[in-house]
């Protein structure tokens, strides 16, 4: 079963898991609550939610995708924390017509942005969701990651045409609707009225540096987990990143 927890698993989630672990720690200490109430939009088959489960927290998982839900209950059951994981079938957009407003501690939107028709909205409905002392998680597409991986495969072409593009898109054939610089995303978080708490670069290297390399070399795997974390909070490496995560706080919770 694949988890941040593991380190395999791990090379493209650790540094959100690492944010996120802390996150929450800092939100238990600050309740005085052993469990919080968790809502991942979008969760999937709970790549996030399931290790949040396991810390004990309670997680609603919203995702339009029935097989999704379905690999989610399979997946908390295997970790034995089905009685913490709940799955709703929905969407950012109808959120509110699924869970409460304004009843969780800490709201999960990963990989919603790039697919929802106004980025704004969903960040909207996001915070809406947030308790007067909460905390979101937003994981997105980074532009400069794709404009890099066209160029080094040698598709100039597409790499230009994602950078003059609107939505950041290389072509006809990209599978991502819109992608996003670390600029937009801080500015579409603090437009939701939230305080940006950090900004990480995910995956700078990762998707660069060949899988047969990182199988095979002796401590391959280990040093780019390091290398990783190390370049995540540096700006300089935010415009290459394949994926940008914003850490936002309602003012209750940044001043508590």
């Amino acid at each position: 079963m694949s988890d941040p927890s593991r380190p395999r698993a791990s090379l493209r989630t650790a540094v959100v898991w690492d944010v996120l672990k802390d996150a929450l720690d800092r939100r238990v200490k600050a309740t005085g609550r052993e469990s919080l109430d968790v809502l991942d939009t979008g969760g999937g088959s709970g790549r996030f939610a399931v290790p949040a489960a396991r810390l004990g927290h309670r997680v609603t998982v919203v995702d339009p995708s029935p097989n999704a839900l379905f690999a989610l209950e399979r997946r908390a059951a295997e970790a034995d924390v089905a009685d913490r994981v709940q799955g709703v079938q929905g969407d950012a957009h109808g959120l509110f017509d699924v869970v409460e407003r304004g009843g969780y501690d800490v709201v999960l939107c990963h990989g919603v942005l790039e697919y929802v028709d106004d980025p704004a909205e969903g960040i909207a409905n996001a915070v809406a969701a947030l308790r007067s002392e909460g905390v979101l998680s937003l994981l997105a597409s980074g532009l400069g990651g794709a404009v890099l991986a066209r160029a080094l495969a040698g598709h100039f072409t597409e790499a230009r045409q994602a950078l003059s593009d609107p939505d950041g898109r290389w072509g006809e054939g990209d599978p991502v609707p819109r992608r996003f610089t670390a600029e937009q995303l801080t500015a579409l978080v603090e437009g939701a009225g939230l305080r940006v708490g950090a900004v990480h670069g995910v995956r700078v290297f990762a998707d660069l540096v060949p899988g047969v390399l990182v199988d095979t070399e002796p401590g391959a795997l280990d040093a780019l987990l390091k290398l990783e974390a190390a370049a995540a909070e540096l700006p300089a490496f935010h415009s290459v990143a394949t994926q940008l995560h914003v850490l936002g706080e309602t003012r209750e919770a940044a001043e508590a």
